[in-house]
C-alpha cells in the first residue's frame, strides 16, 4: 500500500491494533485495510519475585500499557505526519493463565500470581483427578483451588477471576469477556459447546460446597466468546487510560481477548486441524491442532484455537532468558574493550556462530531454568551450565548448547504427542523472538523436532501482530471462518522461508537430549542446596 492510502486509512479509521503483554515485552502492532503492519510500538517490563511470587503491580500494567500505546503513537507521527486519534478495531492479548481475583468493585485482592509460578502443585494435581484432565500449575482454576486450600481469606470476597488480557480488556470497555483460547488456559473447554466444560464446573463447585462461598464458579469467570464476536468498545474512560494525552477518541471496536497462545496460531496460519506453530521468546510453546482425543498427560495441555478447536499444547516456562543472560555478558564485555555495538549485533553474532558448533554441543549441558518447569517437574529453577573436563569449551559449541537448551524442554513435550500419540505434524510455523535472526533458530528447531519449520515475514512481531489480526476480523468476520479469512485475506501471497530437518542435526539433538534426560538430578540437587 502506497503512502497516501496509509494516511488515508489512519484517517478514515480503517485500521487495526492488537496490543500484548509479553513477559519481558509489551508490544504494539498496527494494521491498515489490507492487513499489512503501517506501525508499532514497544516497552520493556520485568516481572517481580516478591514474597516467593512472581508479579506484575497493577502500575507496572498500566504505566506499560500507556509506555507501549505512546511508542505506536510517536511511530504514527514520524512516519505520517499523523496524530493517532481514532482506530477501527482493537484487540488485547497477554500471557495466558495465572491468577487476577476481584472484588466487586473490581479491586485487586491478591497479589497477580502470573504463569511463572509453580505454587500450585497440591491442587493442580487433584484437580487433574477430579476431572480426569491435565490442570497444569499455571491454571487459573490451580490457582484458585490451592488459594482454597491454603485457606486465604480474600477467595470469599472474589466477584472476578479473569487472565491479563481479559483484565485490561475489562478496564477498557467494561465488559468482562474472554476468548476462548484464553478461557481454555482458565478452566477446561468444551469444544462443542464452546464454552467451559459444564461437567468439570459442577464437579467443581461440589468439591468446594462445605466452604460456603457465596459464588458459583462459573459466576465469577469470564464469558466466553470465539474469534470474530464483537467484545465491546473502547470506553471513555478507557481511551483515557490507553492515551493519557486524551488524543484517542472512544468507540472503537474490541475483538475478545486473547491468550499469547492463540494469538501466535494466528501469526503464523495455524489454526486449521493439523496444523501447529512454535513460539520461543521468554518461554516456548507448541500448539498442534488435533483432531482426536489424547491420553492425559501432565506435560501436554489440551486448549482451543482462537475458534474453540482442540489444541495441544507443550509449554515450557523457560526459554530465551539464559540466552539473554549470556548475550548481555558479552555485550558488557565488549563495551569493556572499547568496541561499539549495538545488541542486535550481538544475537546475531552469537546465534550464526551456534551453527558452527558440534551437533551435541561436544560435552556441555545447559539447564536454563529461570523458575520451575511443569514438563520436567520441577517447582523452582536454577540455571546452570555443566561441561565434561574433556569438552570442546569453545564459543560455537557454548553457544550450540545454549540454542539447544532453550528448546529441550519442549522437545521432551514433542516426542510424547509424536512417539506415544502418534500425532502427526506436517511442518510447524514459527515466531518470537528465539527465530529472529534467519534460518538460526529455524534449523535448530526442525532438529529437535524432525519436522520442517517455516517462519512467515512477520515471525518476528509474533503475538501483537495475530492479535491485530483478530481485531481486525472482529470488524470482516461475516460468513467467513476464522482459518478461511487468514488464508485468503491475510497471508496468501505472503512470503515465506522453511528449513527441513537435517538428519546429522536431529541425530546430535537426540544424543544432547539422552544426556539432558540422565543428568536432570543435578538440576534438582542444585535446587535442593542453592
Amino acid at each position: 500500500m502506497i503512502k497516501k492510502d496509509i494516511i488515508h486509512d489512519i484517517e478514515a479509521a480503517k485500521t487495526s491494533l492488537g496490543i500484548e503483554l509479553g513477559s519481558t515485552r509489551i508490544k504494539a502492532c498496527l494494521l491498515d485495510s489490507k492487513n499489512t503492519i503501517i506501525a508499532s510500538g514497544e516497552h520493556a517490563w520485568e516481572n517481580r519475585l516478591e514474597n516467593g511470587i512472581w508479579t506484575y503491580h497493577l502500575d507496572d500494567i498500566n504505566e506499560g500499557l500507556q509506555a507501549c500505546y505512546k511508542s505506536l503513537k510517536d511511530d504514527v507521527k514520524n512516519k505520517y505526519n499523523l496524530v493517532l486519534k481514532n482506530i477501527g478495531s482493537i484487540g488485547i492479548s497477554a500471557m495466558m493463565h495465572g491468577y487476577l481475583a476481584l472484588d466487586e468493585n473490581a479491586k485487586l485482592l491478591t497479589a497477580f500470581r502470573t504463569w511463572r509460578n509453580t505454587i500450585t502443585e497440591e491442587a493442580a494435581d487433584k484437580l487433574t483427578k477430579l476431572f480426569d484432565f491435565n490442570i497444569p500449575q499455571r491454571w487459573s482454576i490451580a490457582h484458585l483451588y490451592q488459594a482454597i486450600l491454603n485457606k486465604e481469606e480474600h477467595v470469599g470476597k472474589i466477584k472476578y477471576l479473569t487472565t491479563l488480557a481479559a483484565y485490561i480488556h475489562f478496564m477498557l470497555t467494561d465488559e468482562f469477556v474472554i476468548g476462548i483460547g484464553d478461557a481454555s488456559g482458565m478452566f477446561p473447554i468444551d469444544s462443542e459447546k464452546k464454552d467451559y466444560n459444564q461437567k468439570m464446573l459442577d464437579s467443581f463447585d461440589e468439591l468446594i460446597a462445605d466452604k460456603g462461598y457465596a459464588w458459583k464458579l462459573k459466576d465469577i469467570l469470564p464469558k466466553v466468546l470465539v474469534a470474530g464476536n464483537k467484545a465491546g468498545k473502547l470506553s471513555i474512560k478507557g481511551a483515557k487510560l490507553l492515551d493519557p494525552l486524551g488524543d484517542l477518541s472512544a468507540g472503537a471496536l474490541f475483538a475478545p481477548p486473547e491468550g499469547d497462545a492463540g494469538t501466535g496460531m494466528v501469526a503464523t496460519n495455524a489454526v486449521k486441524a493439523g496444523s501447529g506453530n512454535v513460539s520461543a521468546g521468554t518461554s516456548d510453546f507448541a500448539m498442534i491442532v488435533v483432531d482426536k482425543e489424547l491420553k492425559v498427560h501432565k506435560e501436554i495441555d489440551m486448549v482451543t484455537t482462537p475458534d474453540g478447536l482442540p489444541v495441544a499444547m507443550v509449554h515450557c516456562n523457560n526459554c530465551t532468558s539464559d540466552i539473554n543472560a549470556w548475550a548481555s555478558l558479552f555485550f558488557e564485555f565488549a563495551k569493556e574493550m572499547g568496541m561499539n555495538l549495538d545488541m542486535g549485533d550481538v544475537y546475531i553474532k552469537l546465534f550464526g556462530i551456534a551453527l558452527k558448533g558440534d551437533k551435541s554441543s561436544k560435552g556441555l549441558l545447559s539447564y536454563n531454568y529461570y523458575s520451575g518447569e511443569g514438563v520436567t517437574d520441577l517447582n523452582e529453577g536454577r540455571p546452570l551450565l555443566l561441561r565434561k573436563p574433556d569438552a570442546d569449551f569453545n564459543l560455537a559449541n557454548f553457544m550450540r548448547n545454549n540454542l539447544m537448551s532453550a528448546l529441550a524442554t519442549l522437545k521432551i513435550g514433542m516426542d510424547i504427542l509424536t512417539k506415544e500419540e502418534k500425532v502427526i505434524i506436517g511442518k510447524l510455523c514459527a515466531h518470537g523472538g528465539f527465530f529472529k535472526t534467519p534460518n538460526v533458530g529455524a534449523k535448530i528447531l526442525a532438529a529437535a523436532v524432525d519436522t520442517e519449520v517455516v517462519t512467515y515475514e512477520a515471525a518476528g512481531e509474533g503475538g501483537a501482530y495475530g492479535m491485530a489480526l483478530l481485531a481486525a476480523y472482529s470488524s470482516n468476520a461475516e460468513n467467513i471462518d476464522l482459518a478461511e479469512y487468514l488464508d485468503k485475506r491475510v497471508f496468501a501471497n505472503v512470503k515465506t522461508q522453511s528449513v527441513k530437518p537435517d538428519k546429522e542435526d536431529v541425530e546430535g539433538f537426540n544424543k544432547y537430549i539422552v544426556g539432558y534426560k540422565n543428568a536432570i538430578g543435578v538440576e534438582k540437587e542444585a535446587i535442593k542446596s542453592f
